[in-house]
């Protein structure tokens, strides 16, 4: 959600570097941003209500200073406006303070810091934070902020300034992402990767409670007892240039196209003489003698594990339990050491799945993270990571993310049916060669986008649809629906084909476009059952169907057809013309594709 961005050096200005920066994360989706920097011997600070834009209007010739933060905020405390914006300062104006997270006893700190004397004026959490630091300020901006973390509690990733001492940045984190950049005379602070590719791939990632001090030749780094710690650098080997569009239009579009070569790269390396290798993961010991599996994730994350718990169960004949990571935490689980969690989230930040997989660990519970962001917090904290190599995802609508996910949850179907023997050799070795050609049937169905956008052009002033499906085809269905809604704002709902009859059938009315994936060979016929139902109630049909079965489904009023691939398979497949509906819907619409309204790239809040 919110972004943070912090600079000083001496060969850039560091207002360009914090807007630049700013730039490359406003796909997390914000509603106000802010940018404050050491100019004439003070600490000034400017903020707008709305996108960068309008900050960088307001802000004229830029000013010239050696050392700046910026922010982008997601609303949490506060309505959206110019002084809820970061950076907050403190009664004096000599602190300024950006800050991703959630400070739970904001409430009790600023009734006690108004107690003291302190004046505020915003109505944010983040702003008892500046007041703590003035609090106790006595010549050192690190010791400060180190009395002051032990009065906060929640998460946060705060960078700070401080006007008496214009030649640092001091930086801290607890359960959020926070990376220092390195560089020759210069250095970085950030929450997101893309904001310093442009200056450095090499970065240190901090862990909780370890506290940075940057300033332009080098970066010390101490935990809260203040004593030296020893940072390993991580190299990022992100391409710069994949961040951007690319001359198409938008990043959605950009990212629905790179999907084969998305597949291609998770895939890289995997299979071997038709058989799956993931020796360097080093998972058997995680996998040793489980009989439960978790899956635990959050929107299209969770569509991925629905997916997942099918073809781990199909083929590995393990249980699996897919949950809702904000739902998690409130079942009373019998924890077993036979059980495993498995936590997917496309940024590595995302709150409710954090707080499931130390869950788990305090259960003790092994839990093993799928993730596309290396050195994010669910890959630092789980026992072990499988990384999905899509890529930067900028839009905030995910697709190349959730197509890779997918990938990594067949690789570990058909790995732990590989060990366990449960499907027979030559059936395996068919299935896993398939999975290695999946990028070709992707690069087929692209070409149905035209399409696809003359469906959109006839029902994008639609207010409503639905979207049907079975087994497979239902998890499809319910991630489809989810990116109409995301970024069209029309109402969408998705459902198992079969539990119309109770209930939902009473909304389909004249004229109402229905989506029905169509792919599970075995059930097609009692697909089809269902469309006859909308059908006679006046729906148009549009099918997402297999290129075998289009004489089957004959009865619907419009098809978009895929390759012949695995029905297992199939949901790789199918949810592209979905992805690409959902984007040319919102196009027509004339809305934000890629910065859709409400919602950010990486869900940071619980």
């Amino acid at each position: 959600m919110c972004g943070i961005i912090g600079y000083i050096g001496t060969d850039r200005n560091a207002a360009a570097v914090v807007l630049d920066g700013i730039s490359k994360m406003e796909y997390r989706g914000y509603d106000s941003v802010g940018i404050g920097i050491w100019l004439d011997n003070s600490l000034q600070i400017q903020k707008k209500n709305g996108r960068l834009a309008d900050l960088v209007e307001a802000l004229g010739e830029l000013p010239v200073s050696n050392i700046g933060i910026g922010h982008t905020r997601w609303a949490t405390h506060g309505i959206p406006c110019e002084k809820n914006a970061h950076p907050h300062s403190d009664c004096t104006g000599r602190f300024a303070v950006v800050h991703n997270g959630i400070i739970e006893n904001y409430a009790h700190l600023r009734k006690q810091l108004t107690a003291e004397g302190h004046h505020f004026s915003s109505d944010t959490d983040t702003e008892v934070i500046a007041h703590l630091v003035e609090r106790y300020y006595q010549g050192s901006l690190e010791d400060a902020v180190r009395k002051t973390l032990p009065e906060l509690q929640g998460s946060f990733a705060l960078t700070i300034m401080c006007q008496d001492e214009p030649d640092k940045l001091v930086a801290v984190k607890k359960d959020m992402s926070l990376i220092v950049g390195l560089g020759e005379g210069e250095n970085y602070v950030t929450s997101d990767i893309p904001a310093i590719l442009s200056y450095t791939n090499q970065v240190y990632i901090l862990e909780d409670y370890e506290l940075a001090e940057l300033t332009a030749d080098k970066v010390k780094i101490t935990n809260l007892k203040g004593e030296p710690v020893t940072k390993e650098t991580f190299p990022i080997n992100w391409d710069q240039v994949a961040a951007e569009k690319g001359g198409y239009e938008h990043f959605m579009l950009k990212e629905i196209h790179e999907q084969p070569t998305a597949v291609r790269e998770t895939l890289r390396g995997r299979i071997k003489d038709g058989r799956i290798d993931l020796a360097d993961l080093e998972l058997d010991e995680l996998f040793e003698g489980i009989n439960k599996i978790y899956m635990v994730a959050c929107g299209t994350a969770y569509h991925a594990g629905m997916v997942g718990r099918m073809a781990i169960e199909k083929l590995a004949r393990i249980p699996v339990e897919t949950d809702i990571a904000s739902e998690f935490r409130y079942r009373d689980i019998l924890w077993q050491p036979d059980q495993l969690m498995i936590v997917i989230s496309q940024s590595g930040e995302t709150a409710d799945t954090l707080s499931a997989l130390r869950h788990a660990q305090r259960n003790g519970v092994k839990v093993l993270a799928v993730t596309n962001v290396m050195g994010s917090s669910v890959a630092r904290d789980a026992d072990r990571v499988i990384y999905t190599h899509a890529g930067p995802e900028i839009a905030v609508a995910s697709t190349k993310a959730y197509t890779t996910q997918l990938v990594i949850m067949y690789l570990l179907a058909l790995y732990l049916a590989q060990e366990r023997g449960t499907v027979p050799p030559a059936e395996l070795k068919k299935l896993i060669n398939e999975l290695g050609e999946i990028d070709n049937a992707l690069e087929t169905v692209l070409h149905q986008e035209e399409k696809v956008r003359e469906l959109a052009t006839q029902y994008y002033n639609v207010q409503d649809t639905f979207f049907l499906g079975r087994s497979l085809d239902h998890a499809v269905a319910m991630e489809g629906a989810l990116k109409l809604k995301e970024i069209s704002y029309i109402h969408a709902e998705a459902y198992a084909a079969g539990e119309l009859k109770h209930g939902p059938l009473a909304l389909i009315s004249d004229g109402l476009p229905v989506l029905t994936v169509i792919t599970q060979d075995q059930l097609v016929d009692k697909a089809m059952s269902n469309v006859k139902e909308v059908k006679a109630r006046g729906a148009v049909v549009i099918a997402i169907c297999k290129e075998n079965l289009q004489e089957a489904c004959q009865e619907c009023d419009e098809k978009v057809l895929i390759p012949d691939v695995n029905p297992l398979l199939a949901p790789i497949v199918s949810v592209v013309p979905l992805q690409t509906f959902a984007y040319y819907m919102s196009v027509l619409r004339g809305n934000d594709v890629d910065k859709p309204r409400n919602l950010a790239k990486s869900v940071t809040v619980e």
